[in-house]
């Protein structure tokens, strides 16, 4: 390829994938051009067994609204995140409608989420929880319970054996969704090189340098047998999972410098057992362990992949120094730069508590996994539970003018000040809010064209530019309208 392209796309995951059809939605005679290093796409962060498949938003996860020192409840996190994946329903509903994406059961299916909390405080803080989110309109039809017939009668496993006089209680919304990202990135690239999408597998981009003239120059290898090559072009997107760090410091943007990552492994145990699942129709989450990074919070979960229907229960932290489930053991060291070196060692020294958490993690053998399983579904049998290994997921650690260096929960997008190259950090809720997360980036990479684009997003995505939680039918109506297209059923 020796004449600039247009875009560069760099990972074969569910941000690339979002990306690209957006793009060739506002500007199909654009040139673009995918680099997945693997042989296949969606084979790391957004392979469906890497991921728990939760469509995140906000219903469940106690995270997205931590309770205040003085004992508050904000719910402003809560909504922008469930604000969010509307967007990517609304998107995603579109493509449906417009034969871009197969049946919707092939990679959204519904399911119910929930909490479940035991000991009175945490009784007391999911009731003023739901007290505060039933006001909501994108939270309508949230349920409260602390009766275990009803509670039985919404997710069976929870309550079976369980200790007489032991304070719980559940919140549960119909709505929820269990979503295959796996598949709806494999639909979403099918349907791109279609279109005229090249997208190349087997090929590993080594280095990004900019050129005089400002376009980018990417130096690349096939992974197979090694050949090198190159690439230019006036647009690069890096979506590559944790090695989007090491790219983006190759690319020498002053914007990266203080950025460091810590890899996170994951496990889950998983069943397949029918007499389980047909017992369990539902995401079921927790509060974290202390000193547990939010994306390890605790949940049982309903999956349906490839049309199979499982259960899942973790994360349990591993430890690898790889930024990819098939990275380099020399990930960790060759991100260090003068610039994150100390807001790396000062997010270590501030947080013994997760060094904590990690250690004890990997001490759990398999039986000490169930007896975690059990604080959930006291029947949990060994025997019934398989481990099985989930992706990694890069915790982004960052330069803090107070502090020296931070954890920074989520994802985060740093693009050059020229925007003509950006790159996406971090982990949950990720996925989910990929729609998100790429109208942000269009905004702030291509400001000039947003006015020409504007009325095909907003076809695309109808609430584009507007908030539904502040007008009620707005929200009632997305969520409605989507549900229907989707064809999502509690």
């Amino acid at each position: 390829m020796t004449e600039p392209v247009d875009v560069v796309l760099i990972g074969g995951g569910i941000m690339s994938a979002t990306l690209g059809t957006l793009l060739k939605e506002l500007q199909p005679d654009w040139r673009i051009v995918v680099f997945e290093r693997l042989h296949d796409v969606a084979l790391e962060s957004s392979n469906a067994w890497n991921n728990a498949g939760t469509g995140h938003a906000a219903l469940c996860e106690l995270n997205y609204m931590p309770e205040g020192k003085d004992g508050s409840l904000d719910p402003a996190k809560a909504i922008a995140i469930n604000e969010q994946f509307q967007q990517s329903r609304q998107f995603w509903s579109s493509l449906v409608e417009q034969g871009v994406l197969d049946a919707p059961s092939t990679f959204i299916n519904s399911a119910p989420h929930m909490t479940f909390v035991r000991g009175e405080k945490d009784v007391a803080y999911l009731k003023r929880r739901y007290e505060v989110l039933k006001k909501e309109p994108l939270f309508a039809g949230i349920e409260y319970s602390e009766d275990s017939r009803v509670i039985n009668q919404w997710a069976p496993l929870l309550m079976q054996k369980r200790r007489k006089g032991e304070p719980f209680a559940a919140t549960r919304v119909p709505a929820g969704t269990d979503v295959d990202f796996g598949a709806l990135t494999r639909q979403l690239f099918d349907n791109l090189r279609e279109r005229g999408v090249e997208v190349v597998t087997n090929r590993e981009v080594r280095s990004i340098r900019r050129l005089a003239d400002g376009q980018w120059k990417l130096k690349w290898r096939n992974s197979v047998g090694r050949t090198p090559g190159e690439i230019t072009s006036r647009f690069v997107f890096v979506g590559a999972g944790g090695w989007a760090l090491k790219l983006l410091q190759s690319s020498g943007i002053p914007e990266i410098s203080g950025y460091g990552v810590f890899p996170i492994g994951g496990q889950f145990l998983k069943t397949t057992d029918p007499a389980l699942v047909a017992q369990h129709k539902a995401k079921v989450y927790s509060q974290a362990s202390v000193g547990a990074p939010p994306m390890s919070v605790p949940h049982l979960d309903t999956r349906v992949v490839d049309g199979e229907a499982s259960l899942l229960f973790g994360p349990f932290a591993t430890f690898s120094p790889k930024f990819l489930k098939r990275g380099s053991i020399f990930d960790i060291v060759t991100q260090v730069r003068w610039g994150n070196l100390w807001p790396m060692l000062k997010v270590a020294i501030d947080n013994p508590s997760l060094i904590t958490y990690l250690v004890g993690e990997l001490l759990k053998d398999h039986g000490k996994k169930v007896d975690s399983l059990r604080t959930f579904m006291p029947t949990a049998k060994d025997e019934d539970w398989e481990l099985i290994q989930a992706g990694q997921r890069a915790q982004v650690m960052k330069k803090d003018p107070d502090k020296g260096g931070i954890l920074q929960f989520g994802t985060e997008v740093v693009t050059s000040a020229d925007g003509s190259i950006a790159g996406l950090l971090g982990a949950s809720p990720g996925a989910s809010t990929a729609v998100s997360i790429m109208l942000g980036l269009l905004q702030r990479c291509f400001p000039d064209r947003m006015d020409e684009w504007k009325p095909r997003l907003g076809e695309l995505i109808p609430s584009y530019g507007e908030s539904l939680n502040p007008r009620p039918d707005a929200a009632e109506e997305s969520l409605s309208g989507t549900a229907e297209t989707l064809a999502l059923t509690a």
